[in-house]
C-alpha cells in the first residue's frame, strides 16, 4: 500500500497535510499523536471510510481514487474498518454465528445454511484467538475484549488483508487489551495481514507494533521501525 501526498479538509482546516506513506503486507503500524491530529481521519481515509480531498492510494498498483465504485468496492472488502467502541457484531447472535457470517456468501447468510467444513474452520478461528470455549454464547454476553476478539476472527475469516482499527482496546482492562493486541499481531506474523492501529498507550504500542509513526497537525513527525521511541520523539506527542 502506498498512500501519496493525502489530503483532507474540514470547513476549510487543513486536517491531513500531504501526508506520504508505504506500508507492506505484515506490517503492525501504530499510529500515535495527541488530540485533534488526525489519527482517526488518516484511518478512515486509509480504509475508505472518508473522502479524499488529494492524494493518491496505490493498492495492487492501481490508484484507488481514480478508480470507480467497483474497484473502491473490492478494496473495501479486503480492508477490514474497526471504529472506537464498536465491533460490528449482531449482539443477538453467538460468537460462532458471527465468525460464520464472515465466510459465507450472501445468499447463505440470509438462510443461514453452512457445511461442517465451514462450521470447523469457524470454530478453529475462534480457537486462534483463545475464544473456542465462548463459540456458543451470544455476544451480548461477552465482555467488551471478548467482543474485540470475535471481531478480529470474524475479518481474519473473511479474507481482510488490511485490518484498520480505530483504538481497538479503548475501554478494555490491560489483560483483556493485551490479548486483543496480540491478536492482532498474530494477523500479521502468521497471515501476513497489514494492521494499521491508533492507541493512546505508548508503551502496549512499542510492545507489538513493528513500525510507530507520530503524528501531529496532520503531518508526520517521525516514522520508526524495530526500536521504542527515543524520548525527544514521545516528547512530540
Amino acid at each position: 500500500m502506498i498512500i501519496r501526498n493525502l489530503m483532507k479538509t474540514y470547513h476549510g482546516k487543513t486536517v491531513l497535510n500531504r501526508i506520504s506513506l508505504e506500508i507492506n503486507p505484515g506490517e503492525m503500524v501504530a499510529v500515535l499523536g495527541p488530540s485533534g491530529s488526525g489519527k482517526s481521519v488518516l484511518l478512515k481515509c486509509v480504509a475508505l471510510r472518508e473522502k479524499w480531498d488529494g492524494g493518491e492510494l496505490i493498492y495492487d498498483d492501481r490508484d484507488l481514487i481514480k478508480q470507480g465504485w467497483l474497484a473502491r468496492q473490492r478494496y473495501k472488502s479486503i480492508c477490514a474498518y474497526m471504529p472506537p467502541k464498536e465491533s460490528g457484531l449482531n449482539e443477538n447472535r453467538t460468537a460462532l454465528q458471527n465468525v460464520l457470517k464472515g465466510m459465507l456468501p450472501l445468499w447463505r447468510k440470509f438462510i443461514g445454511a453452512r457445511t461442517k467444513m465451514e462450521y470447523m474452520t469457524a470454530m478453529d478461528y475462534l480457537e486462534n484467538v483463545g475464544l473456542l470455549d465462548l463459540a456458543h454464547r451470544k455476544v451480548r454476553q461477552l465482555s467488551g475484549g471478548e467482543k474485540r476478539r470475535v471481531a478480529v476472527a470474524k475479518a481474519l475469516i473473511q479474507g481482510s488483508e488490511i485490518i484498520v482499527a480505530d483504538e481497538p482496546v479503548i475501554g478494555l482492562d490491560p489483560h483483556s487489551a493485551l490479548l486483543v493486541l496480540k491478536d492482532l499481531r498474530n494477523m500479521c506474523d502468521r497471515h501476513k495481514a497489514t494492521v494499521i492501529f491508533t492507541i493512546p498507550q505508548i508503551d502496549w504500542a512499542e510492545q507489538v507494533a513493528t513500525r510507530i509513526i507520530g503524528l501531529s497537525d496532520g503531518q508526520v513527525l517521525f516514522d520508526v521501525s524495530g526500536r521504542r521511541l527515543t524520548q525527544a520523539e514521545r516528547m512530540k506527542l
